[in-house]
């Protein structure tokens, strides 16, 4: 098993509105570490499936328990059951049946996968202040609005990291199909990549920093 040094980088992260510096220091492997980036998405993918797709076996399906015809002396093939997979209305072979696709993620593996990611999006990533995206009722146009100001393209895929629920901000989004609001404990491999910007709170960079350290 390869052995990968731990060594520490500092990212800047600039701050479009005010033109401060934000530093968050994460640890990522030395090595090109991509294929954990890959094994993540994948493994997040195969959770999401449901697994339901269930197709019956001869003896599963209803009826055929009797013998069609005799053995010898009728001139036809020879048969056992009406629900052979022979049969029209048989049993299906070798069809898909009920699985549990659920994939155990290693915790370790999906901390630096993520920052991985967020070391690899630094051009992407906008810092800004909880504020400026605050609204004291949910309004689609206000948050579209707030959004233009801060100089982001509203038809490219934006994601919004925020420290804690906000009920207004996921109600004034749920109608916009480019623009998806998680958590710091929801961050995934698979938001990362989807977005083309990302749109982070100071105090949720705070929080990144102490979740996703090591």
């Amino acid at each position: 098993m390869a052995i990968y040094k731990l060594i520490k980088y500092e990212a800047s992260f600039e701050c479009k509105q005010n033109e401060d510096k934000s530093e968050i220091k994460l640890k990522v492997c030395q090595e090109n570490n991509m294929y954990i980036v890959h094994n993540n998405l994948t493994k997040q993918l195969a959770t999401k499936r449901q697994g339901t797709a269930h197709t019956k076996t001869r003896s599963e399906v209803r009826g055929g328990g009797r013998k069609p015809w005799k053995q010898k002396g009728t001139g036809k093939a020879r048969s056992g059951s009406i629900r052979s997979p022979l049969w029209r209305g048989g049993g299906v072979t070798f069809g898909p049946r009920n699985r549990n696709y659920i994939a155990k993620i290693n915790n370790k593996e999906k901390k630096l996968a993520i920052r991985t990611l967020l070391f690899n999006k630094v051009s992407q990533i906008l810092i800004i202040s909880r504020k400026e995206i605050f609204l004291e009722k949910p309004s689609t146009q206000v948050l579209l609005k707030r959004l233009e100001n801060l100089n982001l393209n509203i038809n490219k895929k934006i994601l919004i990291i925020i420290e804690n629920k906000d009920n207004s901000l996921y109600l004034s989004s749920r109608n916009l199909q480019n623009i998806e609001i998680i958590q710091v404990n929801q961050i995934n491999c698979l938001a990362l990549l989807n977005a083309e910007q990302i749109v982070i709170t100071s105090h949720s960079l705070k929080q990144i920093e102490e979740i996703y350290h090591d």
